[in-house]
């Protein structure tokens, strides 16, 4: 009975601890993916925005395009379910949908786009080589798909799917695939965030 009554005791200080070591595993889980949390892109007015302008609050990223059929609307979907789960702590997330077809989703359209889905979320492209570089650091790829004979302004940009977490010091938290049940990612992220 005693050594039951130290090994709960020895857990419940170990617990802390234990929520800080789960932590860097998750951030070198990130380093080890080779993923660079960085970007510079700019807002739907055409204002230059960096991973640096949300420092102190989370970024949960998702990139796509606005003429996407599927993943991408369902992506954000998710993403707005996820605010509205989180309630008063959707507060220290900033939702980012970065759009990977700069050629169609000017500043207007991404805008349109994603507040059709919240309000919160904040549509972010780029000039081509800004949009790369971005996506690599990410390891997001991306590709145009022309159909034969078709006009060449109709295409689909085959794209990676998922959602990136960032955390408050801007370093990658955790990636969740596609398809990760939106009641899984809200009750990660609440526990994140109230364990920081």
């Amino acid at each position: 009975m005693i050594r039951l009554a130290a090994l709960l005791a020895l857990l419940l200080c170990l617990g802390p601890a234990a929520a800080q070591a789960t932590r860097s595993l998750e951030l070198l889980r990130g380093e080890e993916t080779g993923i660079v949390p960085r970007y510079l892109l700019q807002d739907p007015n055409g204002r230059a925005v960096s991973s640096e302008d949300f420092r102190g609050r989370y970024q949960l990223i998702a990139f796509g395009y606005t003429y996407c059929p599927d993943i991408c609307p369902t992506t954000l979907v998710e993403m707005a379910e996820i605010l509205k789960q989180l309630g008063d702590k959707a507060g220290a997330v900033q939702p980012i949908f970065i759009s990977v077809d700069p050629e169609r989703d000017t500043g207007k359209v991404l805008k349109t786009y994603t507040e059709f889905f919240d309000p919160r979320i904040l549509g972010l492209t780029a000039p081509p080589a800004l949009l790369r570089r971005t996506a690599d650091n990410f390891k997001i790829r991306y590709a145009k798909v022309r159909q034969a004979g078709k006009d060449p302004q109709h295409y689909a940009v085959d794209h990676s799917a998922g959602m990136f977490l960032l955390g408050p010091d801007g370093n990658l938290i955790k990636k969740f695939p596609f398809a990760t049940p939106v009641i899984d990612i809200s009750g990660q992220i609440s526990e994140i965030i109230k364990n920081r």
